[in-house]
């Protein structure tokens, strides 16, 4: 069962073995300035995952501030302590575009290695997602990346992928889930194959924070929306990926410990589930 504490420093155990910040900020849709801005901010707050992508056109400010900071605070903090996630941007059958794909992320952040790669969907078709999960597992093999997972995998392209034996399989599926859009099929065949669910847009983007149930929660439990909608991953043991470029908004979605959602109310907020999607849904590519 998910611990009844989380904050900052909360951390779940990947099927490696490997440990994983609970709390990630999400990268998605900040230019650069506001990427530099934004981890810079974050790291001082504690934040110490990070999820980002080749597709985000804004790794090299998340990896110079990195770096940045790694050097000058005077927290102690080594870049060990940072888990900083990639993925890649689009799946082929060639398996050195993808291995070379890699490895210039790996070269770009001079960081030494990435902590986790993910496949960012499933497009493509069948052989280029297994073409590219080979090359996925060759970088983990070589030491360029610790962890290796997916994103927007549907059940058919997890058992897919499963079937094929893969010498890693993967560690986590990175999908879109929120109380709106609880994606249970998914969610149980990620738990049936013990692989973590990392959640983006825990928020639904904004577009329901001012939901009714939602509103009336929140008062009840003596927070904001976003607070209650993020606690409502942690307790479903989830890894929520809420993205901002306000500092006042990373404080708010990190302060999620003063209050728990009672197992009735938790039903209430999975019953809100409408399937809605605030961005794209590949999880039934072919």
């Amino acid at each position: 069962m998910p611990s009844a504490n989380f904050s900052l420093a909360s951390k779940i155990k990947l099927p490696n073995g490997k440990l994983m910040p609970q709390i990630h900020l999400g990268l998605y849709r900040m230019n650069g300035k506001e990427a530099r801005a934004s981890v810079r901010w974050a790291l001082g707050m504690g934040y110490r995952g990070f999820d980002g992508a080749q597709m985000y056109k804004n790794e090299r400010e998340a990896f110079e501030t990195f770096h940045e900071f790694v050097n000058n605070n005077n927290q102690g903090v080594t870049r060990q302590e940072i888990f900083y996630t990639s993925k890649l941007a689009s799946n082929s059958t060639n398996y050195k575009v993808v291995r070379n794909s890699i490895q210039r992320t790996v070269a770009h952040s001079k960081l030494g290695y990435i902590d986790m790669f993910l496949l960012h969907s499933p497009y493509g078709g069948t052989e280029a997602r297994l073409t590219s999960w080979k090359a996925v597992e060759d970088a983990i093999e070589d030491g360029e990346v610790k962890t290796g997972g997916v994103s927007n995998f549907g059940v058919r392209h997890i058992e897919e992928l499963l079937a094929s034996n893969p010498r890693i399989p993967p560690a986590v599926n990175q999908i879109e889930v929120h109380p709106f859009n609880t994606q249970k099929d998914i969610r149980a065949a990620c738990a049936k194959h013990g692989i973590v669910v990392q959640a983006y847009a825990p928020l639904a983007q904004g577009e329901r924070l001012l939901d009714i149930t939602i509103e009336d929660l929140s008062k009840k439990y003596s927070c904001t929306p976003a607070q209650l909608m993020i606690r409502w991953s942690l307790q479903h043991g989830l890894v929520p990926l809420p993205k901002t470029s306000k500092s006042g908004r990373l404080h708010e979605n990190a302060t999620i410990d003063g209050f728990k959602i009672s197992k009735e109310d938790m039903e209430e907020l999975d019953g809100l589930d409408e399937k809605l999607v605030t961005d794209w849904d590949p999880t039934d590519a072919p």
